[in-house]
């Protein structure tokens, strides 16, 4: 009640200081009133009564809107029939302004929570929005607004409303850059109708907003949360709406939202525009230049669009182009082509059906260039007052974990903040006052600062470290000292990050270590029972020593929140590592697995994993090959006060004293092996050919729907393989398909044992802080001769299914990194490149950022966990519908394997290409990205071509 009191008595002050003639916006507004409801007109007459309003003045109007409405007695709707001045809305930071708090239309339904029950004839009448003043110029504006000074904007300052989507923080990197200030982001259902108006209205937040792509429909509530409010009622706040976006906006209006004639998802079309102020600069038409991406399945039928809405850019043909394709050869017709872009006749609001984000979109950024210089231009013709009452400090207050950065906030909060939900150090919004109480409820990763905090102790650690100059040949090799030095005991716990592949300066590194110093212990974490949704994301952590005793713990806040604390409270002394070529010195070794992506943002997990759902070694002592130089170094890692190194001293004359006679007896035990086995069983599958390929209907289905642009399906295959070698195993299957992100580990009290040929990695972060990721989408088979490997190659580099795979993937990436790096650093140095391994070709992107300082090195894992290419986007829509269709939990594939260095550096692979060996079972998980032109067959083959390499070696070591 009293929310509303407020809004209307501001907007009588509004509409009367607008001096129309015969007060027809007034009584627009106390139709509203009168809709209302008794008890509010009483309650607004004392109000004006206590700031000395002409109560009378008021009275009359009400009155005479009375008569109005008894004389007209019409329905007021979308398609008004009433006409007035172009007014563009008043805007003054001091004056409060209010948006109209009329009953809405959308679609042809009317939002019934506005409508009292006092008022029974209510539900018969709709309040256009069209009736709501859009533009104030010429003589309707007042003396006092034309000759003030007037002055753009220094900067500007955007609302970013996110609807569940994987590409929103693309835009907020490019929103950063343009605006010079970063955007505020928040979730389309995170506050409240009353939050929002607080912060454009009473707070004077913001200066224009923008409305993000998501999964699902406008005409879906809870796709769309809150964004068709504001299309309605912000009638004087310039907005952009980006896919879904655009889509609400013809939708809030009346138009009606149909399938396309084909899903777009990751293909590019050719655009034609009227050369409207949002494309200004921007060529036009077919071999223009102009080309933009598309990833949506659902259009505005132009046919519906009401006369308010103005289409300005259609696709120039009925073709789609790949990214390596330079023109279209359509000759389709106008009547074809598909509204790309389109705007409010009289208010500043504008929608692109294309992703001008995207890294494959031409001029994107001169798109949203445009609509800066639309909301300063929009801005100008208002007071001069208002460019100095503007309340900077409350909105950088906002932008987190920018804050620190302009204004010296330092925030220990969560990523985006309520009214009552922020706690920052330093200066606040308004009068001095610290905003306070921490909102965490995002995703939680952002308040994972590198702030220790203070209830932890710190630990001081030392690094010692020795180089042996070309040693690595002498001894044989990497695989020669792995089982010299730790492949006794079947190797237990024993791990080994091993670059078995360096072609091409794909990986230079390998390390290998086992249960060592006193500084050694394995941590084992499984999510609880509770933890089928993130909101109870906790689990039970066991933890080794050294000395084999062990502790189990409960962690409520999850694994994530407890590894951050870990290396956290890990103190060094930089000067340690200087001259090592390598970024990791001792820390945490070992596997992250699938279902935690409930401690990054997903909803739940439909299926508990059997192994672990992750476990790490604590390495204190690792032995590092340098493939590159051939050196090796041994390292080891104490505590401040330790001045001995016995482990120095007894593995260098390990090594030194190798024989290279090792590799000949583990290649004669390997050869009896295959020789001796005489009954071989076969892998067996969790999804029969027929059931597969109903799955990849199934989410073909989806994103025609809209659901999602990419569904990376999975299943598995499992064998019972009996008493096994694991090392063995392992040894045999880098032979037979060797890898940059290979890696062995061992956890005997787990009975576990994993051995990946993983091509891919997920995520590094180097000690200047550089983020980089190299997702892996599109694969085909090796030829069998020169010219058809060839042929192949080619064929997968000029894919157009393929090449929007990996598109939509790297747009995804991009998306993650930009969460957690400074804006303007994200980047694609390579894109969609072929490379080549033993048994199949692959495309892969490479996408780099610099961190921001204050974000944790587990925070940017946090911030892209699980890897886009293994769920595709949105993703988090997309792994709630592969949870679904999928009928087993993907365990340890699909995760990621390495290391976080005690010094806050990590490196991690993407869990495919692997055998899980856990008790006397084996099992692999494959899949693929089904996209829009996926072939349901080609899938299931791709499938199987992916387990291919990892069966045989089984099924040839057996």
């Amino acid at each position: 009640m009293k929310e509303w009191i407020f809004l209307l008595k501001n907007r009588f002050f509004l509409f009367e200081s607008l001096n129309f003639g015969h007060g027809l916006l007034l009584h627009i507004f106390c139709l509203d009133l009168l809709l209302f409801s008794g008890k509010g007109f009483p309650l607004l007459l004392q109000m004006f009564e206590e700031e000395g309003v002409d109560k009378g003045r008021f009275c009359g109007h009400c009155y005479q809107t009375s008569l109005l409405r008894q004389k007209m007695s019409f329905t007021i709707c979308t398609s008004s029939e009433l006409t007035y001045p172009y007014v563009e809305g008043l805007r003054n930071a001091k004056a409060n302004r209010v948006a109209s708090k009329s009953f809405i239309m959308a679609g042809g339904y009317v939002k019934n929570h506005y409508v009292q029950a006092s008022c029974p004839d209510a539900r018969k009448v709709v309040i256009s929005s069209h009736l709501v003043p859009g533009h104030l110029e010429g003589s309707f504006m007042g003396k006092k607004w034309q000759e003030e000074p007037r002055k753009k904007l220094e900067f500007v300052r955007t609302l970013l409303i996110d609807n569940y989507d994987s590409y929103t923080y693309n835009i907020y990197q490019e929103l950063s850059v343009i605006n010079g200030l970063p955007p505020v982001v928040v979730r389309n259902d995170e506050y409240t109708w009353k939050d929002i108006c607080h912060f454009l209205y009473e707070e004077g937040a913001f200066d224009n907003i923008v409305i993000s792509p998501g999964p699902g429909s406008p005409t879906c509530p809870a796709d769309i949360g809150v964004c068709l409010q504001l299309l309605l009622q912000c009638w004087d706040i310039p907005i952009l709406g980006v896919c879904l976006g655009h889509q609400a906006l013809g939708y809030a209006h009346g138009a009606q939202i149909i399938h396309a004639s084909e899903p777009i998802h990751g293909r590019l079309s050719e655009i034609e525009h009227t050369g409207c102020k949002l494309f200004a600069n921007i060529p036009s038409g077919r071999n223009s230049g102009f080309k933009v991406v598309r990833y949506h399945s659902l259009v505005i039928d132009a046919k519906t669009l009401p006369k308010e809405l103005i289409p300005i850019a259609w696709t120039s043909s009925d073709d789609t182009l790949s990214f390596l394709e330079t023109q279209s050869h359509s000759n389709g017709t106008k009547s074809g082509k598909v509204v790309m872009g389109i705007r409010h006749a009289t208010w500043p609001h504008y929608g692109v059906q294309f992703h001008p984000e995207s890294v494959a979109t031409t001029y994107g950024r001169q798109i949203f260039k445009n609509f800066r210089e639309i909301t300063k231009d929009y801005w100008l013709r208002m007071s001069s007052s208002f460019s100095s009452d503007r309340n900077i400090h409350y909105t950088v207050s906002m932008q987190l974990p920018h804050a620190s950065r302009l204004f010296r906030a330092v925030h220990t909060g969560g990523q985006s903040a309520k009214k009552a939900d922020v706690r920052f150090c330093g200066e606040a919004c308004s009068g001095g006052q610290l905003m306070q109480d921490a909102d965490k409820k995002n995703f939680g990763f952002l308040h994972m600062v590198n702030v220790l905090p203070p209830s932890m102790g710190a630990n001081f650690l030392r690094l010692k470290w020795r180089k042996f100059d070309h040693l690595a040949s002498e001894v044989g090799g990497a695989r020669n000292m792995f089982s010299e030095l730790y492949g006794k005991n079947k190797a237990e716990n024993t791990f080994w990050l091993d670059s078995s592949s360096t072609e091409k300066g794909r990986a230079r590194f390998s390390f290998m270590g086992g249960k060592g110093g006193s500084l050694w212990k394995q941590l084992t974490f499984r999510l609880s029972e509770d933890s089928e949704v993130a909101s109870n994301r906790g689990g039970h952590l066991l933890i080794e020593d050294a000395d084999g005793s062990t502790n189990s713990t409960f962690l409520e806040e999850g694994f994530f929140e407890y590894l951050n604390k870990e290396l956290l409270s890990l103190c060094h002394e930089e000067n340690d590592y200087e001259g090592l070529p390598f970024e990791f010195y001792g820390g945490f070794i070992g596997y992250i697995g699938y279902n935690l992506k409930v401690e990054c943002g997903a909803a739940s997990n439909y299926h508990k994993s059997t192994t672990p759902d992750a476990c790490f070694f604590f390495a204190d002592n690792l032995v590092v090959i340098d493939h590159h130089s051939d050196d090796v170094y041994i390292l080891s890692l104490h505590e401040g006060n330790t001045t001995t190194t016995p482990w120095l001293d007894d593995t260098e004359k390990k090594l030194v004293s190798l024989k290279a006679s090792v590799t000949r007896k583990l290649d004669e035990q390997n050869v009896q092996a295959v020789a001796s086995s005489q009954h071989k069983q076969h892998f067996h599958s969790e999804k029969s050919r027929e059931q597969y390929v109903r799955d990849v209907e199934k989410c073909l289905k989806y994103i025609k729907d809209g659901e999602s642009y990419e569904l990376c399906l999975t299943t598995c295959i499992r064998k019972t393989i009996g008493q096994v070698d694991p090392l063995r195993l392992y040894l045999h299957l880098r032979e037979k398909n060797p890898a940059p992100y290979a890696a062995w580990l061992n956890f005997s009290k787990q009975n576990l044992s994993i051995c990946s040929s993983s091509p891919e990695r997920f995520l590094r972060l180097d000690r200047n802080g550089v983020l980089e990721a190299k997702p892996i989408k599109g694969t085909i088979a090796r030829g069998v001769t020169l010219e058809e490997d060839e042929q192949l190659k080619l064929q997968l580099q000029f894919s157009e299914k393929d090449q929007a795979e990996n598109l939509m993937i790297v747009d995804l990436l991009r998306n993650d990194l930009g969460r957690v790096c400074e804006p303007g650093t994200v980047h694609v140095p390579h894109l969609m490149e072929v490379e080549s391994y033993a048994t199949v070709h692959t495309m892969v992107s490479t996408i780099r950022g610099k961190k921001q300082s204050n974000v944790s090195a587990v925070a940017c894992v946090k911030a892209a966990f699980p890897g886009g290419s293994m769920t595709g986007a949105p993703k988090l829509r997309s792994m709630e519908l592969l949870d679904s269709i999928e009928s087993c939990s993907r365990g340890i594939y699909s995760g990621s394997i390495g290391f976080f260095s005690y010094n806050q550096t990590f490196d991690l692979n993407i869990v495919i290409r692997t055998v899980v060996i856990h008790g006397n079972e084996a099992s692999i998980g494959a899949g693929g990205a089904i996209v829009a032109l996926s072939d349901p067959e080609k899938e299931y083959e791709e499938m199987i071509l992916k387990t291919r390499a990892p069966a045989n070696a089984v099924m040839e070591f057996q």
